[in-house]
């Protein structure tokens, strides 16, 4: 969360685009972050939210930075609604958090992709998986599907973006690979 912070304060975006909704906590969380830096506002996408989650999100005091959006976040229909809530020339961000298999996200990563602002990032969370498969609860293919792996794809393929982990500075320590959730997250589009 610190982390994604640190991008959200360098980028400063108008928009921050989530898929994934869940319960909300990290629409609300980046609700804050555009409260506290006094630009932005934030659009959620999930293919359900569940009616006592909206109410939830909908009776926050940072409701006025969230619009919610129902549906696949890669049916066209919805990408297009996403698309008609930003003005142009606005700075985006976006944050996919929804459905992690490498299929769906590389779908995500061209349906978002050319939404991104230059010099701003489009983040695959949870890569993680890859280290996790194997595990109990886990499923063996999670080795090669994954955010992760469709990121580093997409980055092969798309010009425009370069995998590029964001300027940390706060590392006084000696480790010099982070402790992530997130690896090969944050592509950076840089045309």
């Amino acid at each position: 969360m610190i982390r994604f912070q640190e991008v959200v304060f360098q980028v400063r975006p108008d928009v921050i685009v989530e898929t994934g909704v869940a319960h909300g906590g990290s629409l609300v969380y980046s609700a804050s972050l555009c409260k506290a830096l006094d630009c932005g506002r934030v659009i959620g996408v999930d293919v359900e939210i569940r009616p006592h989650n909206r109410k939830a999100i909908e009776a926050h005091p940072l409701a006025g930075y969230i619009t919610l959006v129902e549906g696949s976040s890669i049916a066209p229909e919805v990408v297009e609604q996403v698309r008609s809530l930003i003005r142009p020339r606005e700075r985006v961000l976006v944050v996919l958090d929804s459905n992690h298999t490498k299929a769906h996200v590389l779908a995500e990563l061209a349906a978002y992709g050319p939404m991104v602002s230059v010099g701003s990032y489009i983040v695959a969370t949870d890569g993680i998986m890859a280290a996790l498969a194997g595990r109990p609860g886990t499923k063996p293919e999670w080795t090669w599907d994954n955010p992760s792996e469709a990121a580093r794809e997409f980055a092969a393929r798309d010009p425009r973006f370069r995998l590029e982990e964001p300027m940390f500075p706060f590392n006084e320590g000696s480790i010099t690979e982070r402790v992530t959730h997130w690896p090969s997250a944050y592509l950076r589009r840089v045309a």
